[in-house]
């Protein structure tokens, strides 16, 4: 394992961040960037609750990146908690990156979140994988107009555009030591992966609009037990996530115990609150931990 201490001359270390609206692609070009994943993907809104580092490490450079929630129009306590993760995350980075989805039109909340950035800001305009080329120039003469620093078509699925962003945001770092050990992937404990990978698993197979009525908490952890808790907001909720004789629940155990460790023993359990989200600090892993 290389250490803290060694790290070559002129190498870089700093922090990046993602940033802008719900569902633009930041967690899938995070997770390619780093080839694991690290934050949980679905194609519904405010997947991502948390602040998620990731590390890519190299041999001239390690980089941290922040995964931040979608920014967007609070409704809850719970809404205003996932603003104030993403808009946190851009005080005391190296690098912000603005997150555009270039397969949709640029809209007011992506020059909403433009009009609180810096000049040094780099955009970012994903999903080029679903753009046609001559949409893509569109896009980007669209942005060009917010006079930021400079601009990537990237895809978080393909990886197109990936390599050149990586270099354009190394190149923005400081010289500097490791942050971490080249080992690490994610500073999240366990406990809040499992979590997360509940509530992943729980958005893909219900299909329901359930996205802002469910969150997931690691109550109990003494492997391979591992108890999680499933809270939503109505009982009619309790039985879509529960679903048909538990058909539901099994199918999310089952998905998640596959990314896991061997042997793990998965316990989930459905509770209905009816005000969780605006008591989100009381949640822990799985939810808004350590904003």
């Amino acid at each position: 394992m290389t250490s803290l201490d060694e790290t070559p001359d002129g190498f870089r270390s700093g922090f990046v961040t993602f940033v802008g609206r719900p569902n633009a692609g930041k967690s899938t070009l995070l997770n390619h960037i780093l080839g694991t994943k690290v934050s949980i993907v679905s194609d519904k809104p405010q997947t991502t609750r948390n602040q998620i580092r990731g590390i890519l490490d190299r041999p001239d450079a390690q980089v941290v990146f922040v995964d931040t929630p979608g920014i967007h129009k609070p409704r809850s306590s719970f809404n205003e908690k996932l603003n104030e993760a993403a808009t946190q995350a851009t005080a005391q980075v190296d690098v912000v990156c603005l997150v555009i989805d270039a397969s949709a039109p640029i809209g007011r909340g992506d020059e909403f979140i433009a009009e609180t950035l810096g000049p040094d800001t780099v955009v970012v305009l994903t999903k080029a994988d679903k753009t046609k080329p001559d949409k893509m120039i569109v896009q980007l003469a669209k942005a060009a107009e917010w006079d930021f620093s400079e601009y990537f078509p990237v895809s978080g699925v393909t990886g197109a555009g990936v390599p050149e962003l990586l270099e354009g945001l190394i190149a923005r770092l400081p010289e500097g030591p490791r942050l971490y050990d080249a080992d690490t992937v994610t500073d999240q404990p366990d406990a809040f992966w499992v979590a997360e990978l509940v509530r992943e698993q729980l958005l893909k197979i219900t299909r329901e609009e359930l996205p802002h009525s469910i969150a997931a908490r690691v109550t109990e952890w003494e492997w391979p037990y591992i108890r999680v808790e499933i809270l939503v907001e109505r009982e009619s909720q309790k039985g879509i996530v529960i679903g048909k004789k538990g058909a539901v629940l099994k199918e999310v155990g089952e998905a998640v115990r596959e990314q896991l460790r061997e042997g793990a023993y998965l316990d989930l359990h459905v509770k209905v609150n009816k005000r969780w989200q605006d008591r989100p600090e009381r949640l822990g892993y799985g939810a808004t931990p350590d904003l």
